[in-house]
């Protein structure tokens, strides 16, 4: 069979052979626009099918386990049996802390999530982590844990486009593109919202937004919009029904709403957090959580089964539901707590569709208020709803476009869009300057990284100290007399010498200069060497990076310092001055800017 496709190859006509050639391949990508746009289809094509199968999985996970028939929702299917709503969550759990010690075992390497690629490692996912993690957010949805898939899908999909990329050598600006468009393709699939995949990717996944972005991050996200429009037509859309005009009073109220969703989502994501802190301190396996977070979720679902998994039928049965307020705050408090027992007891999965759940319940809560509040108020609570989706998202999400867009793309209404923008601007506002943390970046700092967005950090965590040290330093032993010290370096020799005690420990550095300058004419007191030590305690690790360098220099006044391996055996192994740092920072810093304009 090889030998009838080599053939056929050969057979080609010689002006195409060229493109069938890895190294080719490589050439006509990097070196043209077409060629990225032409891979980020591709990646979005992939990104469809697989956030369709994907949901396919899932669906037929709900239809085993649960009993459901065609086209039933599990959060919304009535005469499921109460001793499945109780059991399965809890299988789920026992089935991830298997899982669990199987890849504690098998990988030892923590997994990168889409964020934290760009934003350290270049854009550098690991595809086989990216199908672990969906896999786990499958068993943990298909179970009826309450999380939605769209952070497995963004993962699977943007470990996809990251293998793609290596696999065609792109250069790191390339490849942090790339791994968006296939975020933006996930979203976009997910949600059939191609303007909200879009600019997920831009204000979340990428960072920034650049003409060159542009192109392969729609293009991905209208080619995944199609592909799972023609395998699942309608499945992904959100049925927002019928709803009213907007008038200029109603901003003021939509603005409010965006204050109180901000606190829904400052609470739910500390909230998380406590769990997750709890589950730590415990004495409690790692291994053994999830099914303990199953049995509550289970408890949970018990008194209303709209907490199980993501929420689509529970959303689409309250949007247009009238509903008493008490029915309202008891499924808002529900999922709540039952969304934040998952995800810290460790089920796999996100809080984005989620979210947009809450939103649109506490949304319809504002409703209920809004006629005593505000007289000339003419919202509909389907309105509100909408505008408490996205306002909520974006409290726990991030991406103040995105969730504008969605609103767009869920209603076609732009007066409607107008006055989300006005909510998710106000929420977005209030999150960063009380909170200051989206949900990913809040778990990011809770682990002790300092990434508030994808934006590229990781070129300077990689512009090291040991990268940019001289290794070829003069060291003297630091018992050296002032005579043999002069003897030994010459006026001129060197600007510095780097003392060393037994084992070439650091002991300080000596300015040749200051030494010479001391008294040399007889009756004059002679100082010692040790008098013109300097920096005894205070010297870099090869480990540093460029800023944390910069750093030091300023706070010791330092023009250079001695570099050690490390603060326990303090041996030395080169030296760096200040000058050479901030020179090599200075050219990384403007490659990077010229990588994003496109100049190179």
């Amino acid at each position: 069979m090889f030998r009838r496709i080599a053939a056929s190859i050969a057979s080609l006509p010689r002006q195409f052979r060229p493109f069938l050639k890895p190294a080719e391949l490589r050439v006509l990508v990097r070196r043209s626009e077409f060629g990225l746009i032409a891979t980020a289809a591709l990646v979005g094509i992939l990104a469809g099918f697989a956030v369709a199968l994907m949901s396919w999985i899932s669906q037929e996970l709900h239809r085993q386990i649960f009993s459901l028939d065609d086209g039933e929702r599990l959060s919304s299917a009535p005469d499921i049996k109460r001793a499945t709503i109780l059991l399965a969550p809890i299988v789920g759990g026992i089935l991830m802390g298997i899982l669990f010690l199987v890849l504690k075992r098998w990988r030892k390497k923590p997994m990168v999530d889409p964020v934290e690629a760009n934003a350290l490692h270049g854009g550098r996912l690991s595809l086989t982590d990216s199908i672990l993690v969906a896999v786990q957010n499958l068993i943990s949805n298909g179970f009826g844990a309450s999380v939605g898939l769209e952070a497995g899908y963004t993962q699977l999909c943007s470990g996809i486009a990251s293998k793609i990329g290596l696999l065609l050598q792109l250069r790191r600006a390339d490849l942090r593109i790339l791994v968006g468009c296939g975020a933006a393709g996930a979203i976009a699939a997910a949600f059939n919202a191609p303007l909200t995949g879009s600019f997920y990717a831009f204000e979340l996944i990428i960072g920034t937004y650049t003409i060159l972005s542009l192109a392969p991050v729609v293009v991905s996200a209208l080619a995944a919009t199609i592909v799972t429009r023609v395998l699942v037509g309608d499945a992904f859309m959100i049925d927002i029904g019928e709803f009213g005009a907007v008038v200029p009073a109603d901003y003021l109220p939509a603005i409010v709403l965006g204050i109180f969703c901000a606190g829904g989502g400052i609470l739910l994501m500390q909230g998380v957090a406590a769990v997750e802190e709890l589950s730590r301190k415990s004495s409690i396996s790692p291994a053994v959580r999830p099914a303990l977070g199953g049995i509550i979720v289970g408890l949970l679902a018990l008194v209303d089964q709209q907490v199980l998994a993501a929420g689509h039928g529970a959303l689409h049965v309250n949007l247009n539901q009238n509903m008493t307020i008490f029915a309202v705050l008891s499924i808002l408090a529900l999922k709540s707590v039952a969304s934040a027992i998952s995800i810290g007891a460790g089920f796999r999965g996100g809080l984005f569709f989620a979210s947009l759940f809450m939103g649109a319940l506490l949304g319809k809560l504002f409703a209920y208020a809004t006629p005593y509040i505000f007289a000339h108020a003419t919202l509909t609570p389907v309105i509100y709803a909408v505008v408490g989706m996205s306002a909520l998202s974006v409290a726990v999400i991030g991406g103040p476009l995105t969730m504008t867009f969605l609103a767009l793309e869920l209603t076609g209404d732009f007066p409607i869009t107008a006055l989300a923008l006005a909510a998710v601007i106000t929420s977005s506002v209030v999150t960063r300057t009380t909170f200051g943390y989206s949900f990913a970046t809040w778990r990011f700092h809770l682990r002790g990284e300092s990434i508030r967005s994808a934006h590229d950090i990781g070129w300077i965590r990689n512009l090291t100290v040991e990268k940019m040290m001289r290794a070829d330093v003069k060291t003297a032993p630091a018992t050296m007399t002032m005579e043999e010290f002069r003897k030994e370096f010459p006026l001129g020799s060197t600007q510095r010498v780097i003392l060393v005690e037994d084992g070439d420990k650091y002991a300080g550095m000596v300015l040749v200069p200051e030494v010479y300058s001391a008294p040399t004419m007889a009756g004059e007191e002679k100082p010692e060497l040790s008098s013109f030590i300097r920096f005894k305690n205070d010297a870099l690790l090869r480990s540093m990076n460029a800023k944390q360098a910069a750093g030091m220099f300023d706070k010791l006044e330092a023009e250079a310092l001695a570099v050690i391996n490390n603060q326990i055996e303090r041996k030395v192994v080169g030296q760096l001055s200040e000058s050479h740092t901030l020179r090599r920072y200075t050219e990384e810093l403007d490659r990077r800017r010229r990588e994003v304009s496109g100049e190179i």
